[in-house]
């Protein structure tokens, strides 16, 4: 079996991207029962083993802090409530930060409109796609939850943007992906009723986007 780096399924590399998947479909199968430590474990391991995994091949330290920052994310909002909420947010507000700023560091001085036309053209889509989905919520969410959301949404539309900086085309892959889990995670959480027979794939939709989003990146920084 070809693995995606050098030695067998033994070596540590390997090992530990295997723990990663493993521990996302081990997730994936049980998002719809009710939050424990084991379900919570496995959320936070499937995007914790990627930062180490970054950190074995000797990947950029910003990666590794961007994806260590995720899965902190993860750990708290896998349980319930609104400050495990707003903590979750924090940890991914600063874990875009610093995507943006390893997005931009990893450039290699593509200008975001002055690069190839869907350079351009995907970063229009992701700029309406936030304008709109801000406005949505806007008129969905409390008074008190307004500004974080308004704050994070802005810094998901800058650290798609910055990704158009580079000429990585995973990396781009990976913050479309991250957007679309992002917007669809806002609306099954606020905008869709909650008796509504669609949350169950769309909690499940937004787990697979969201992974493949932090895999997408993580393969794409280790193979460039």
């Amino acid at each position: 079996m070809t693995m995606p780096f050098p030695g067998g399924i033994d070596a540590n590399a390997n090992a530990t991207l295997i723990f990663s998947l493993v521990a996302a479909v081990i997730y994936a199968f049980t998002l719809g029962a009710s939050p424990t430590l084991a379900r919570s474990a496995a959320k936070t391991l499937a995007v914790a083993m990627l930062a180490v995994l970054a950190a074995l091949q000797g990947g950029p330290p910003l990666l590794v802090a961007a994806l260590a920052l995720s899965a902190l994310g993860d750990a708290f909002l896998s349980r319930e409530g609104e400050k495990a909420f707003l903590a979750g947010l924090a940890s991914f507000l600063v874990a875009h930060i610093v995507y943006v700023v390893l997005f931009l560091r990893g450039g290699s001085g593509m200008q975001l409109l002055g690069a190839e036309p869907w350079h351009g053209a995907i970063g229009l889509v992701m700029t309406v796609f936030a304008v709109v989905m801000l406005a949505a919520l806007w008129r969905r969410v409390g008074p008190g939850l307004r500004v974080p959301i308004a704050v994070y949404v802005v810094a998901i539309l800058v650290m798609g943007l910055s990704a158009l900086t580079t000429s990585n085309v995973w990396v781009i892959a990976g913050a479309l992906l991250f957007m679309a889990s992002d917007g669809l995670l806002a609306t099954e959480k606020f905008l869709v009723a909650a008796i509504s027979p669609h949350r169950a794939w769309m909690r499940l939709a937004v787990w697979v986007l969201y992974y493949a989003a932090q895999l997408v990146i993580t393969l794409g920084f280790l193979s460039s």
